[in-house]
């Protein structure tokens, strides 16, 4: 006999839950911010303390701008899962264009209203399943933590058309079983103990170099932030 939530349910049922049909992504993601799962903040939209905490996002935004003022001349990026673009909106000035992609429709169209920037554009797309929009870099910002292995797997797919690719992931703080599947939507692998490690199966990400760009410490483990290049 198993006991969930204080109710004894039998092996079967037990079974059933662990089977249930997931939520597509797109409607997992809007109840997030319907009902204000990341958090209330001050907005209508909000993605979180990973895009609000000063002591998270400003090493980001710094290390960012570094690299983006790197280059000789502005390079361009997509912002894959750019959510209500706290963060997004401080580097688009270091670019030579922007494109800010999320699954939320009225998520998106919120931000095509609030920032209003000659080089920036915003498209509603679902980076596992539909075409991205080709840039130098691509950025995924505590993005892929939240989808199953098969969307990361479909989006690591696309990655190698981008010569630049930026991902930041939250990490358990000791050692860890990469890659654990989940039901994409609210939570992270962290509830299992686990993390994305894109280069190691079931991904198998093939890229030329890498680089660790940023590591911040926080209650709940790393974010760890890596430059891939991808040719």
């Amino acid at each position: 006999m198993f006991f969930l939530i204080g109710v004894p349910v039998d092996k079967k049922d037990n079974k059933s839950i662990r089977n249930k049909k997931p939520w597509p992504t797109k409607d997992a993601m809007q109840q997030v911010y319907e009902k204000k799962l990341w958090g209330s903040g001050t907005a209508d939209f909000y993605s979180g303390e990973g895009s609000h905490k000063p002591e998270i996002v400003k090493p980001y935004i710094d290390t960012l701008i570094a690299f983006l003022t790197s280059f000789e001349n502005p390079i361009s990026v997509c912002d894959l899962g750019c959510g209500d673009f706290n963060v997004g909106k401080e580097l688009v000035r270091y670019t030579k264009n922007y494109i800010a992609v999320d699954i939320v429709p009225e998520l998106m169209e919120r931000n095509r209203e609030k920032y209003i920037v000659t080089n920036l554009e915003f498209q509603c797309l679902d980076i596992a399943k539909d075409t991205l929009p080709k840039t130098d870099c691509a950025i995924l910002r505590q993005v892929l933590q939240h989808i199953s292995n098969d969307e990361v797997k479909q989006v690591a797919a696309k990655l190698v058309n981008y010569k630049y690719v930026i991902v930041t992931e939250h990490l358990p703080n000791k050692d860890f079983t990469p890659n654990v599947d989940i039901i994409s939507g609210q939570g992270t692998r962290l509830k299992k103990q686990s993390g994305i490690n894109l280069l190691l199966a079931p991904f198998n990400l093939k890229v030329v170099e890498q680089r660790e760009l940023l590591k911040v410490v926080d209650e709940h483990g790393i974010i760890v932030t890596v430059l891939y290049k991808m040719y």
